[in-house]
C-alpha cells in the first residue's frame, strides 16, 4: 500500500475517533495542552509567536491566543492563500478573525500584515494524529507540510493523548516538530 493511501486511511480512522471524544475530555485536554505550551520556556521567551485557531474538531487554541495578546507578543494565525498554501497574518484581537474557507477562523489580509518566517519565533502546529517519534498527520491539505520546509523557528505540535498513534507513515517532506505537547506528556523530539 502507498504511504499516501496509508495516511488517507489513517486519516479516516482518527476523524472517527476524534468525533467519538467526550465533550468533557477534549475541554480538559485542551486546557491542560494549552497552559502545557505557554509554560514552556521557548514561548516564554518568544517575540513572535504562530498559532493556529482550532476548529471545532481541532484543539482549542484560545487559551494560548489570548496570552499571546495580553503577554504583548506579536501574535500571526494562518491564512490560506490557494490551495496548498498559507502564510502568517498579524492579529491583535481574536475580533480580527472571521468565518472562512472549511469552518477556518481567519483575518483579513486587507486588514492584517503579513509576518514572514523568518520573524516568527514560536509556532503551534495542529495534527489529525501523531506519533511519539514526531511524525504528523495533517488534514491532507499540505498547508504545513508546505509552510514549514526550511523553517527555523521552534515547532511545537499539540495533540489529544487519545489520539496518538503508534505509527504515522512519514514521506520525505513530512517536517518534524521540536516538541510534541499533549495533556499528560512533553516530549522535546
Amino acid at each position: 500500500m502507498a504511504i499516501s493511501d496509508e495516511k488517507r486511511e489513517l486519516r479516516e480512522m482518527l476523524k472517527l475517533r476524534a468525533a467519538a471524544l467526550p465533550e468533557s475530555y477534549t475541554r480538559r485536554a485542551d486546557k491542560q495542552i494549552c497552559g502545557s505550551v505557554i509554560s514552556t520556556p521557548e514561548y516564554k521567551q518568544a517575540k513572535t509567536v504562530f498559532c493556529f485557531v482550532g476548529r471545532p474538531a481541532e484543539i482549542d487554541t484560545r487559551l494560548i491566543l489570548e496570552d499571546a495578546l495580553r503577554s504583548g507578543k506579536r501574535l500571526c494565525v494562518p491564512k490560506c492563500v490557494s490551495d496548498g498554501v498559507m502564510e502568517a497574518r498579524l492579529i491583535t484581537s481574536l475580533s480580527d478573525l472571521s468565518p472562512a474557507k472549511h469552518g477556518l477562523l481567519e483575518p483579513d489580509p486587507s486588514k492584517s500584515g503579513l509576518v514572514f518566517p523568518q520573524e516568527i519565533d514560536f509556532a503551534v502546529i495542529p495534527c489529525v494524529t501523531c506519533d511519539h517519534f514526531g511524525s504528523r498527520l495533517g488534514f491532507g491539505g499540505g498547508y504545513y507540510d508546505r509552510y514549514l520546509q526550511g523553517a527555523d523557528f521552534f515547532k511545537c505540535m499539540v495533540c489529544r493523548s487519545e489520539l496518538i498513534s503508534e505509527k504515522v507513515p512519514r514521506e520525505s517532506f513530512d517536517v518534524i516538530p521540536d516538541m510534541l505537547i499533549t495533556e499528560v506528556l512533553m516530549l522535546k523530539m
